[in-house]
């Protein structure tokens, strides 16, 4: 692999902050769009190198979002040196805009993308925007609060818009960047692609199937059942990502978890337009694996 890297910067991530970070052999980076399964992994993960369910401090800063604004990037190297144990790191960064490190673990989650914009769209609702806006040193006041849209109508432009991938990653054409760069990747052995429905699906054996490419232990029923949707929304104070306060309601970021509600929302016709865009990103082959024939 090379080792020049793209940076991607937003109004609160910055990926240069990786070039700050030491890293170490077993790190675990867990690389996601947005609203794809980016916390489910990070508490699995979890789950497998500490091997309780009662972390012992609150998800977010047993493994931070390195490349958040919000958070100086001293505080989350410090915080990560600190870490005697194998260190989990969250990142909404492609992977060619990571160092890429053979002795590192990478993660990518995978999720069907009309099922990750319907998410997405009802989690921009839960942001306290005035907020984030004090935490990234945004001027200005923040953006006046809009009629909400219907999420069909939300999810129909979204599909049809078509901005630089690399400018909006949380777009349809920035979605299968992450994925096709990753894909690519998925042969080496320290990459390791996940399927979201595959999680819902069979928690215990995924995660029987990640402990075995990490090099873990494989967990006991205590360690699935602490990782499933229900317990992750009951205990939502200590693992939604909300270490500074910028969710509405902490509870509200754990929904419903299905799969199969983008697609519901749309008619033949928008599904068959959604399905043309989508191949003409992203290769057959991940386009099959993505969809699952749905």
């Amino acid at each position: 692999m090379a080792d020049a890297v793209i940076r991607y910067r937003s109004s609160d991530e910055d990926s240069a902050r990786w070039q700050g970070f030491s890293r170490r052999p077993g790190d675990i980076v867990i690389s996601t769009r947005s609203k794809s399964g980016t916390t489910w992994m990070q508490m699995i993960c979890a789950l497998l190198v500490l091997r309780t369910p009662e972390l012992p401090a609150p998800l977010s800063e047993l493994s931070p979002w390195l490349d958040w604004l919000v958070d100086p990037p001293e505080a989350v190297y410090r915080r990560l040196a600190a870490q005697r144990h194998r260190r989990v790191i969250k990142t909404h960064t492609p992977l060619d805009g990571v160092p890429f490190d053979p002795l590192v673990h990478y993660i990518v989650v995978a999720r069907h993308p009309l099922d990750m914009a319907v998410s997405l769209h009802h989690q921009s609702l839960n942001l306290d925007r005035a907020r984030l806006a004090e935490l990234t040193g945004q001027t200005g006041a923040p953006e006046p609060g809009r009629p909400r849209q219907p999420v069909a109508q939300a999810l129909v432009r979204w599909i049809d818009a078509d901005p630089a991938p690399r400018e909006e990653l949380d777009s349809l054409p920035g979605v299968m960047w992450h994925l096709r760069d990753a894909w690519t990747r998925r042969h080496a052995p320290n990459v390791h692609l996940v399927h979201y429905d595959d999680l819902s699906a069979d928690l215990g054996g995924q995660m029987h199937r990640l402990a075995g490419l990490l090099g873990l232990e494989a967990p006991g029923p205590e360690l699935v059942e602490a990782a499933t949707f229900d317990r992750m929304r009951a205990r939502a104070d200590r693992l939604a990502p909300d270490p500074v306060g910028v969710l509405k309601d902490r509870r509200a970021f754990f929904r419903t978890g299905r799969s199969g509600q983008g697609s519901a929302l749309l008619d033949a016709a928008t599904r068959a337009r959604y399905q043309a865009r989508a191949a003409a990103l992203a290769p057959p082959d991940l386009v099959a694996w993505l969809h699952r024939d749905r």
